[in-house]
């Protein structure tokens, strides 16, 4: 299977689980939705462990490419605040992002599929040594508030209203300026 027919069918199993039931993905089903056979998908993907792992990998690549494009520039280049906001930007649009939510709730049941997440993540939220305590903690407060408004957002459980949004952002992302441009 080619690259991109693995892509297709990575993006049918997302498309599954933004659906209205948030649907259970199987083998049968992804394959159904990506117009492909089951041995068609399972010539790339030999079972549902295998196809659960990289649709994980895939979510998480998903929202490190947003991220990517919010800050506009090589994240070698990025400050711990600027990755956090890019963060706070992508949290907003959580209503966007709900398959990749659901699917990252997933590794709190299933450990195993944390892996994707912790590898592409951490380099976003990592912070540096040097970081004197109160920017830390003011960096940490603004990713958990950004996981937050996430679910929130993905889950449409207590979302902030509409009219709201942008000043809930803003304040996460004015947790991230005390001096944390460095």
């Amino acid at each position: 299977m080619r690259p991109s027919q693995r892509t297709a069918l990575l993006d049918a199993s997302l498309r599954l689980m933004r659906g209205a039931d948030g649907a259970d993905i199987t083998l049968d089903a992804v394959a159904r939705e990506a117009g492909v056979t089951k041995p068609g998908l399972m010539y790339h993907f030999p079972n549902r462990e295998a196809l659960m792992l990289a649709i994980v990998d895939h979510a998480a690549a998903s929202l490190e490419d947003a991220m990517a494009r919010v800050i506009g520039g090589p994240l070698a280049e990025a400050t711990p605040a600027e990755r956090i906001r890019a963060y706070a930007a992508v949290a907003a649009r959580g209503a966007d992002c709900r398959a990749e939510y659901a699917i990252y709730t997933e590794a709190a049941y299933r450990p195993g599929l944390s892996g994707p997440w912790l590898e592409r993540m951490a380099r976003w939220f990592e912070l540096p040594a040097g970081l004197d305590g109160r920017t830390r903690a003011a960096l940490t407060v603004a990713r958990l508030a950004a996981d937050g408004l996430w679910a929130a957002e993905a889950t449409g459980v207590f979302p902030p209203r509409p009219e709201d949004r942008d000043a809930v952002v803003a304040l996460i992302v004015s947790l991230t300026t005390e001096g944390a441009d460095r």
